[in-house]
């Protein structure tokens, strides 16, 4: 039986077009003698339109250009009367097509932070990746410190700050407890969107203002010197049958001074990645083992990728998880499964095998209760 998967990508936040690179490369390898691959994409505007990836995107192999072309019909998702959910032309005038499993490819805001995710419990459709609360809180930066800490496990020593905490003597207070370089992030933003590298207090301010154009919250963390290690993590979130397991490690070595945005997605050159990274044994256990407590420390499910910095001292000190990494044909995470002897197109299967069980797994919990004497 043929598989309907529609592939959720663009969205209103800053991601908006790394969103649309994922989407076309899950596209493209999809197996198609078990998936029929349909994307559905969200403009700037929030209007939903579906078609095929030639018939919905423009410039698809310019990262720097690739866009939503205008005009498509929208569309909007609604559920059916056999338990699924069929996407319903806005004007009428097409026939409803089905959905039986999304992948979520949304990166940034409403997105990967639990709203979409959200959204799709509610129409009881099956999803890729991990559920609301997982993505909550991986998505808000601030909030997966705080529980990572809690958990004993090591972090970017970090600052949390809102508008109205930001004074003349901020940035002095800042240093004296982070140190001299620190980066300024928004709390809730991906793809190093808004991310800055600071060392003065003209650049703080700036910085500052940068990261509050996308997010309320700004968390402005340590220069950690190191290595940069990433581990993709593949698996069940609480109650699945799959535990979930880590891929072998890689390293980047960034050559724009930090891992920004134009490295990650514009630069085919912005950074050298090392699959698998040189890590002594011993180094290879403890950062997979640590990969998959953070995995499960915030409720993840499905995939994600975890960032570490690897200090002089062999310590390693997580930076942050990703709960929806980029798919694009340079992203890390099928990069780091494919040297694990997991290519591209079976990741994509195994993660969409997960997304239905856990589905099933949820259909089969009772959702009513009638109190007794």
């Amino acid at each position: 039986m043929t598989i309907h998967v529609g592939i959720l990508c663009g969205g209103r936040s800053g991601e908006h077009q790394v969103s649309l690179l994922s989407a076309r490369s899950i596209y493209q390898a999809l197996e198609r003698e078990r998936f029929a691959p349909l994307l559905v994409a969200i403009d700037r505007q929030g209007f939903w339109h579906a078609g095929s990836a030639d018939d919905l995107l423009e410039h698809p192999d310019d990262p720097a250009r690739i866009a939503l072309r205008e005009g498509q019909p929208r569309c909007w998702p609604m559920p059916d009367e056999q338990g699924g959910c069929r996407l319903t032309e806005a004007n009428g005038s097409q026939a409803a097509i089905p959905v039986d499993v999304f992948f979520p490819i949304v990166h940034g805001t409403d997105g990967e932070d639990g709203a979409l995710q959200g959204m799709l419990r509610l129409l009881d459709r099956p999803f890729v990746g991990a559920d609301v609360l997982g993505s909550a809180v991986g998505m808000d930066k601030d909030v997966m410190k705080r529980l990572l800490a809690h958990g004993d496990m090591p972090v970017t020593p970090w600052r949390t700050l809102v508008r109205q905490d930001i004074g003349a003597d901020t940035w002095d207070a800042l240093r004296a407890a982070l140190g001299p370089v620190v980066f300024v992030k928004p709390a809730c933003l991906g793809s190093s969107v808004g991310v800055s590298r600071v060392e003065s207090a003209a650049e703080f301010q700036a910085a500052v203002a940068e990261a509050l154009r996308y997010d309320k919250k700004v968390v402005v963390e340590a220069a950690v010197p190191g290595r940069e290690i990433e581990v993709s993590v593949l698996g069940d979130g609480p109650g699945g049958d799959a535990p979930p397991r880590a891929s072998v490690p890689g390293e980047i070595k960034p050559r724009h001074g930090f891992y920004s945005y134009a490295a990650k997605y514009l630069d085919p050159d912005g950074a050298a990645l090392i699959i698998p990274a040189p890590l002594e044994d011993g180094q290879t256990a403890r950062v997979q083992e640590l990969a998959v407590r953070a995995f499960q420390a915030l409720d993840c499910e499905g995939m994600a990728r975890v960032d570490f910095f690897l200090r002089p001292d062999g310590r390693f000190i997580i930076n942050e998880i990703n709960t929806l990494p980029g798919f694009t044909s340079i992203s890390m995470y099928p990069k780091l499964w494919a040297a694990s002897g997991l290519p591209y197109p079976q990741l994509l299967t195994r993660l969409i095998e997960l997304a239905l069980a856990r589905h099933a797994r949820q259909r089969g919990l009772e959702r009513n209760y009638a109190a007794t004497p």
